[in-house]
């Protein structure tokens, strides 16, 4: 299933943030769903690839599965790491669905997982970057004031992947994708006004949405 939310940006005075544009896709191969005392635990998979995602937007992605409309039980991902060592650590964290079988497999791993309530791992790739930016903008001071003059703007994507792993199931299930393109604008007559899309939190929330509607929506389609 694919959702895009496009928008146009008129740049005015009482404007208060940049344009955003937003994909968002997911690929279901099984049927979800939590039962009551079940849980989700988010996780950076960056590591497995070398590329570290940033912390602070797992950490933005956690939040909003707890919270809000259909908000999802969540284990912290450090304590979720803290109970399986060291089964959990990057070096031994499995990488794929047929490591979780062999994961699964190992002495008091699936007995730990049980008492902790978790079903579901979501995997979480990809990052925020700036792409592109353009305009020019100059400040200047003098005896009788200062201001700034000119107009500068960027672009910023946040690309992120989210692979759902069924811990009952030991495979994974699907994947939801949130691919946000934001434009921020830096118009400047004497005063500054930052038009800023915030493309990363936007990103976030999208993602987290998506999240919760497949989780407990569940059908396979």
């Amino acid at each position: 299933m694919k959702l895009r939310i496009s928008c146009i940006a008129v740049i005015v005075a009482i404007t208060t943030s940049g344009c955003v544009t937003a994909t968002i896709e997911n690929a279901r191969v099984e049927a979800t769903g939590l039962l009551e005392g079940e849980a989700v635990v988010v996780m950076a998979k960056s590591y497995h690839q070398g590329n570290e995602t940033e912390a602070d937007y797992i950490q933005c992605v956690e939040t909003a599965l707890g919270y809000g409309a259909n908000a999802l039980n969540i284990v912290p991902a450090q304590q979720f790491i803290d109970k399986l060592f060291p089964w959990f650590e990057p070096r031994t964290a499995p990488g794929n669905t047929k490591g979780l079988i062999q994961f699964m497999e190992k002495l008091g791993v699936s007995k730990a997982i049980e008492l902790m309530g978790v079903r579901y791992i979501i995997w979480i790739d990809g990052d925020t970057e700036r792409v592109t930016q353009g305009g020019s903008l100059s400040c200047a001071a003098g005896p009788g004031g200062g201001g700034c003059f000119g107009f500068a703007w960027w672009q910023d994507d946040a690309d992120y992947e989210a692979s759902i792993w069924d811990l009952d199931k030991s495979e994974s299930v699907g994947t939801v994708t949130a691919d946000y393109s934001g434009t921020s604008f830096l118009p400047a007559l004497v005063i500054p006004i930052p038009l800023i899309a915030r493309t990363q939190a936007r990103a976030c929330g999208g993602l987290a949405k998506q999240l919760k509607t497949f989780i407990i929506g569940g059908e396979q389609v």
